[in-house]
């Protein structure tokens, strides 16, 4: 009888040197989707993920561009000893398996992702993929599977890192190497698997993630805080050079939404469980850092509850069109915005190109409303003539007027909000 746990202990020593290239047909832009976590924790099954699904058709956000509907953890119950140790979903949360599930969801044109851990057991103690790579991603591919989130709970000592690296290359760290061995399984799959390395920032996974997955988490999860926000953006600021098509700085999923009710209102921090504790403004920076910082923007909510006003926030089209542009996969870095702006962290200016032009987005970190300036000269790729229409991404509108380059722009930003701009040149 095959034992997944006797497997672990049965793989050949990894031999350093060079992994299988992730697939270079899935992953290319930023995934848009939504996840079960934030909102139903490991109470999930069949319905709502099917129903998250019908509702990417009936609140438009297929029609905007959102692909993936993933299950984290809670999918899994055992490993079925019969078939060689594969894993099975439970049987009561998902009556007609992950392949029946992935059928339908792919019938409405949609994708569909699942969850497991580089570690001997998922986050939840369901059983974990190390040692066992191979018939997992197998198993992945015969449901069906698009995306997999590839988490770093319970990790074996002997797995871990307590030095540097061989030759102090973090792409041959024992952490790597537990992804690479994923890596190279999915890679022998007929179907394309986008690859999420969840490895929470650790092991420097920004220098070699692009070698072996699509994206890589920057940090523990996401919290609806805005001090996660700055402090997150803080941490991307510094790996942007890291960013481009298939390579993708992963700030974790959305907090825009409402604390869920599935989860106990009576919970001593709310901001550890869920959505609910942002402002508008909050919520529309939270949205437009990860759409102009190209990371994976995931939705982490009861769809069925969002209001009008973030709705409108996680469908805005022009920053949803920089986020996945087809021509430029690199994204917004800060800029000096005039000779006199003051230093902050993270800092409140960016521009970014796009296939529409030069963008600029100012995030007011302040607590205060406050005036924000940039000379349009100072917008790198700008150059020093010329004159200019600004362009709101966030109305569509343009502001009356034309400014030269040599000319200041100055826009009143409310406290924690971020203005979004196109530079059009006359």
């Amino acid at each position: 009888m095959f034992s997944r746990a006797l497997a672990l202990f049965s793989l050949a020593s990894v031999v350093l040197g060079q992994s299988a290239s992730p697939s270079r047909l899935t992953g290319r832009l930023p995934a848009l989707g939504w996840n079960t976590w934030n909102a139903y924790r490991c109470n999930i099954n069949e319905a709502k993920v099917l129903g998250a699904a019908n509702q990417f058709l009936s609140l438009g956000l297929k029609d905007a561009g959102y692909q993936y509907v993933n299950i984290d953890v809670g999918l899994l119950v055992e490993q079925d000893e019969s078939r060689s140790g594969r894993i099975i979903p439970d049987p009561t949360k998902f009556p007609n398996g992950i392949s029946g599930l992935a059928d339908q969801i792919h019938a409405l044109g949609l994708k569909i992702g699942i969850y497991s851990d580089a570690g001997t057991a998922t986050c939840a103690g369901y059983p974990g993929s190390l040692g066992n790579e191979t018939i997992d991603a197998a198993t992945f591919s015969d449901w069906g599977i698009d995306y997999l989130k590839y988490d770093n709970c319970n990790v074996p000592a002997n797995w871990t890192d307590s030095t540097s690296p061989p030759g102090g290359d973090w792409y041959n760290s024992n952490s790597a190497l537990r992804y690479r061995q994923m890596g190279d399984a999915l890679a022998a799959q007929p179907r394309p698997i986008q690859y999420e390395l969840c490895i929470w920032g650790r092991a420097n996974v920004w220098e070699w993630g692009a070698r072996v997955g699509h994206s890589w988490r920057m940090s523990g999860d996401s919290k609806p805080t805005w001090s996660y926000i700055t402090s997150i953006i803080k941490t991307n600021v510094a790996h942007l050079d890291y960013t481009n098509f298939w390579s993708h700085n992963d700030m974790d999923m959305m907090e825009i939404g409402v604390f869920p009710s599935s989860l106990s209102s009576a919970a001593p921090d709310r901001s550890l469980l869920g959505n609910g504790n942002l402002t508008v403004e909050e919520q529309r920076t939270h949205f437009a850092a990860w759409a102009f910082l190209k990371s994976p923007i995931l939705l982490g909510t009861d769809l069925s509850k969002l209001n009008s006003t973030q709705l409108d926030i996680i469908k805005n089209k022009e920053l949803l069109a920089f986020h996945q542009d087809p021509i430029i996969g690199t994204a917004a870095t800060p800029f000096n915005a005039t000779s006199s702006a003051p230093t902050t962290s993270p800092p409140e200016y960016y521009s970014g190109a796009s296939s529409k032009g030069l963008h600029v987005f100012i995030i007011n970190t302040g607590n205060a409303t406050d005036t924000k300036t940039f000379t349009l000269s100072n917008v790198p790729g700008l150059g020093t003539s010329g004159t200019f229409k600004v362009h709101d991404m966030w109305t569509g509108k343009d502001f009356a007027g034309t400014y030269a380059a040599s000319d200041d722009f100055s826009v009143s930003v409310e406290a924690h909000d971020t203005a979004a701009y196109l530079l059009k040149r006359v």
